[in-house]
């Protein structure tokens, strides 16, 4: 029980935070995008707040090897670029670019963004429950 109530606070505050710093609006994140026209520098911040206190918590999560409610951390993320990580980026940073929303904003700001924002969950969702059947249909079958 400890952990969905961790679960839903952590999750909560992530949320909280990116309604706060108006992650949530497309025009500020498509602004931020835009650095060859009228480009707006103000996520910089967000993005500063996100990796200064990660500068500390990955050396100290290091350490300790397990997280504060006793269960243990994933390791290391593959540094292996191949097709299917490329794509992917490019994607997600193209839609990004257009849209101005991704998975986290969308979800915190389903209730703030209107007709649209509803459209964008759902098609992403789609995306998601897709993904796994389509990679199978395009996935190149193993040399023997």
């Amino acid at each position: 029980m400890l952990r969905l109530i961790s679960a839903l606070f952590a999750g909560s505050l992530f949320g909280l935070g990116l309604i706060v710093s108006d992650m949530v609006n497309a025009d500020r994140v498509q602004g931020w995008m835009d650095v060859l026209g009228n480009w707006d520098p103000t996520l910089a911040f967000v993005l500063g707040g996100a990796i200064l206190p990660m500068l500390l918590a990955w050396p100290l999560s290091a350490r300790r090897g397990k997280a504060l409610l006793g269960n243990p951390l994933p390791g290391s993320a593959s540094v292996r670029i191949d097709w299917e990580l490329f794509l992917g980026a490019a994607l997600f940073g193209a839609g990004w670019a257009l849209v101005g929303l991704c998975p986290g904003p969308a979800v915190a700001g389903l209730g703030l963004n209107g007709t649209s924002g509803i459209v964008f969950f759902l098609t992403m969702g789609l995306g998601m429950y897709l993904t796994p059947y389509l990679r199978r249909r395009f996935q190149k079958p193993a040399m023997a």
